[in-house]
């Protein structure tokens, strides 16, 4: 069974879509489940003033039957309730003869994706580019992202984030990290667990908002119970690692992904990287981050994901009028201060999606109790080879 998403729809359209292809047949999905995933992407100190207008709720269109999957195409609709106030700005009908629509942007906000868009597309009024390219589009990721949380969780895998740095302030890293971890991490207004972190980077984004600037920051994505052996090292296209990095990368405002160390092991002679393999194939660190070769090994996949300043600035930069070609302050649209606690959920929806379809490729199966079957008989072999007690996941 061939597993993809895809998502479409714009900021202030009339809602977003997410199109989730390969899940199997008698899945649960309640849809409170998923509710709750939107509500937790709309949450953290810092956002704007649009989280105060939506109330993000999906309704379900697709491959959904009496609360179970069908093993079709599920399609999930979340509508904009901004839209009333945009119908004339977004309306698809052509413009009557000599109108001009309002709210057009020719003036392109540096760090965004208007001036390579309006080139690229040949279009006169960046916000064709705008309204795409933003962060709204991912509520149809976190969708996605829901469903196959609730399908990892029939094989015993639970995924969390938690924000380790914000505005310039890292937070104390939590050793052991408290399980379930988003119960924790969602407890805080900053998704932090170090409580005297949380107080500097409130202060930190009340001053930068009062300075018209924005904060970026990084989240710690963490899967646990995941099986050894998901992914594969036979082609560059199927290693998990890579796949991963793709997917979090394309998170709007995202600019860096590291696994374990990540680039703290390019520091690091050999012997103070690698995890070496204990009595019963266990590991007596983590320091690959859950993966070697392009696979899963049986240990906690982490990653952290580094988010730059949003793009738009109520103090705007300079940039250049499209129409005059002339010097102009940047578009100053609505936005947030800083969307770090939120980018932490999104990246849980892709490092979901992800071994959604890693998962789904190894065991196969159209419906649920036949991907259980070939998961118990993997499990039973990988049991085989670690005859001292050593599960295939952690």
């Amino acid at each position: 069974m061939t597993f993809r998403f895809t998502t479409a729809g714009e900021s202030h359209g009339r809602g977003l879509v997410g199109i989730l292809e390969g899940i199997p047949a008698g899945l649960a999905v309640p849809t409170d489940r998923i509710n709750t995933e939107l509500r937790r992407r709309m949450g953290g100190y810092g956002r704007g003033a649009r989280m105060k207008i939506e109330a993000d709720q999906i309704e379900w269109l697709a491959g959904v039957r009496a609360g179970e999957t069908l093993g079709s195409p599920i399609a999930m609709l979340v509508w904009n309730r901004d839209w009333e106030h945009w119908r004339d700005v977004m309306a698809p009908e052509p413009d009557a003869p000599g109108a001009e629509r309002r709210r057009q942007v020719t003036r392109p906000r540096p760090g965004h994706a208007d001036l390579a868009g309006s080139l690229k597309y040949d279009r006169q009024d960046a916000r064709d580019i705008l309204e795409r390219a933003s962060a709204r589009e991912t509520v149809a990721r976190v969708a996605c992202g829901a469903v196959c949380k609730l399908l990892l969780e029939q094989f015993g895998m639970e995924i969390g984030s938690h924000v380790v740095e914000l505005g310039g302030v890292g937070a104390r890293h939590a050793v052991p990290l408290p399980v379930p971890l988003n119960e924790a991490s969602d407890a805080s207004p900053v998704r932090c667990l170090d409580a005297e972190a949380e107080r500097e980077i409130i202060a930190r984004i009340d001053a930068a908002k009062a300075a018209g600037d924005t904060l970026g920051g990084v989240v710690e994505v963490i899967a646990l119970g995941v099986p050894v052996g998901l992914g594969s090292h036979v082609s560059w296209d199927r290693k998990l690692d890579g796949r991963l990095a793709q997917a979090l990368m394309s998170i709007p405002a995202v600019k860096g992904v590291e696994l374990g160390l990540g680039f703290a092991a390019a520091r690091r002679k050999g012997s103070e990287v690698h995890d070496e393999i204990m009595p019963g194939l266990t590991r007596a660190t983590n320091r690959a981050g859950g993966t070697e070769g392009g696979m899963t090994t049986g240990e906690p996949l982490v990653a952290r994901v580094a988010m730059k300043p949003i793009s738009t600035l109520m103090a705007p930069l300079r940039t250049v009028d499209l129409k005059t070609g002339g010097p102009a302050q940047a578009q100053a649209e609505r936005s947030d201060v800083t969307a770090v606690p939120a980018m932490g959920v999104i990246a849980e929806a892709m490092l979901a999606l992800v071994l959604a379809q890693a998962l789904l490729e190894k065991f196969g199966g159209d419906a649920l109790s036949e991907t259980k079957r070939n998961f118990e008989g993997y499990l039973a072999q990988v049991r085989a080879r670690t005859p001292r007690g050593a599960g295939a996941a952690s």
